[in-house]
C-alpha cells in the first residue's frame, strides 16, 4: 500500500509539473488570439469539442479551444486552464492561483468564454465536470495529509454552484452506504464526479480500505451508495445507461472500461494502454480520452481500434446543444 502511494505521489507531481509548464508558456505566449476575453468563432455546427490546446512548440499552450467536429473548424480563446469542461451554457476552468503551490481557483465562464465567477479551491485540481443544465460543477484536487492517518496524498472533491459562484458540498460530508451499512472509515476518499441529466444525482469514485467503488449520490439529501467495485473517474454516457471509467489492473495500470448500469456487465475497450484520465463520451457509441498529449476515441463496445481525434490537445468536453448555450466561435 505504501509503495502504491509513493508511485501515486510521483505521478501526481510529474503531471502537475508538466501542466504548470503548459500554463506558464501560455501566459508568456504572444501568439495572436481571438477577441479580448474569449472566443470568437461563432458557429452552430454542433457537436462541438471544447478542449485544452497543449502543443509543445511554445505557442498557444494551455489555451482553451473550440472545434467543430463536423467541419473541423477550430479557434483558440484567451482563456487558459489546466482542466476544462463545458455543459448547459457554462464552463469550468481549473487553474493554479500561483506559479507553484497547493491552491487553485475554479473560473466559471459563459458561452463567450468570459469569466463570470471565481471560486477558491484547495489542493492541486485535476478533474472538472459540469452538470448538463450548467447549474452545478465538480472539482477534484489532490491534497496533502487530508484523509489518511500518515502523511500521504489524497483527494478532496467539491460540488460547486456555478450560478452563485460558491462551494455547496464536500463529498466527504455525504453519508455513503456500502451493502446497507454506512461507511464511517476515516480513509474515505472521493474523486471524479459525473452528473446525471437532472443535475441533483451524480456518480463518483469512493476509495476506502484499499478498494475503489462507483457511488451514486443525491446532492440535496447528501447521501450515496456503492454500486460497483474497481471504478475510477466515471463518465456517464449521454443516454444515461453506461459508465466509462478507469479499471485498475495489476501490472498494467488503468484500462479503459465501460460498465452497463442495468446488467453490471463490464466491457473492456480496445485501448490497451494505461489511461489516466476521466473519459468523455463523443456519442453513445464512442468514448474520448486524453493520452500522450492527444485526444483519442475508441468504440465503447470493445470493438475497433483506438484512433487519434486531435493532436496536441487534452481535457475534451463534447457540446451537443445549440442556441445561446453553445460556445460561440465566430469568424
Amino acid at each position: 500500500m505504501k509503495r502504491r502511494r509513493l508511485i501515486f505521489v510521483v505521478v501526481v507531481l510529474v503531471a502537475v509539473g508538466v501542466a504548470i509548464g503548459y500554463v506558464g508558456n501560455a501566459a508568456r505566449s504572444s501568439a495572436p488570439l481571438d477577441q479580448e476575453g474569449g472566443g470568437s468563432v461563432r458557429t452552430q455546427d454542433t457537436p462541438l469539442l471544447v478542449f485544452q490546446r497543449v502543443s509543445l512548440d511554445g505557442k498557444e499552450n494551455a489555451h482553451i479551444g473550440v472545434r467543430s467536429l463536423a467541419g473541423n473548424r477550430e479557434r483558440l480563446t484567451k482563456l487558459v486552464c489546466e482542466r476544462v469542461y463545458f455543459a448547459g451554457g457554462r464552463g469550468l476552468c481549473l487553474l493554479p492561483r500561483a506559479t507553484l503551490g497547493w491552491n487553485y481557483e475554479a473560473r466559471v465562464f459563459g458561452p463567450d468564454f468570459r469569466v463570470q465567477q471565481t471560486i477558491s479551491l484547495p489542493g492541486i485540481n485535476s478533474r472538472a465536470r459540469v452538470s448538463p443544465d450548467g447549474r452545478y460543477g465538480a472539482a477534484t484536487g489532490f491534497v496533502n495529509g487530508h484523509s489518511y492517518a500518515d502523511e500521504s496524498f489524497s483527494t478532496q472533491t467539491f460540488i460547486l454552484d456555478l450560478v452563485q459562484g460558491e462551494k455547496v458540498a464536500n463529498l466527504e460530508d455525504f453519508a455513503v452506504y456500502h451493502e446497507g451499512r454506512k461507511v464511517t472509515a476515516v480513509d474515505r476518499n472521493f474523486w471524479g464526479v459525473t452528473f446525471t441529466s437532472d443535475s441533483n444525482r451524480f456518480y463518483a469514485t469512493m476509495a476506502t480500505g484499499g478498494k475503489t467503488y462507483l457511488v451514486v449520490a443525491d446532492l440535496r439529501r447528501r447521501t450515496g451508495r456503492t454500486l460497483h467495485e474497481n471504478v475510477e473517474c466515471p463518465s456517464l454516457s449521454p443516454d444515461g445507461t453506461r459508465i466509462a471509467y478507469k479499471r485498475a489492473v495489476p501490472d498494467r495500470g488503468w484500462l479503459l472500461t465501460v460498465l452497463d448500469l442495468k446488467t453490471g456487465r463490464e466491457t473492456a475497450t480496445a485501448e490497451t494502454r494505461s489511461v489516466d484520465d476521466q473519459a468523455e463520451w463523443l456519442d453513445n457509441e464512442h468514448v474520448l480520452y486524453g493520452q500522450d498529449g492527444a485526444i483519442w476515441t475508441v468504440p465503447a463496445d470493445g470493438s475497433g481500434t483506438p484512433e487519434q481525434l486531435l493532436d496536441g490537445a487534452l481535457s475534451p468536453a463534447v457540446v451537443r446543444g445549440s442556441g445561446d448555450a453553445t460556445p460561440r466561435v465566430s469568424t
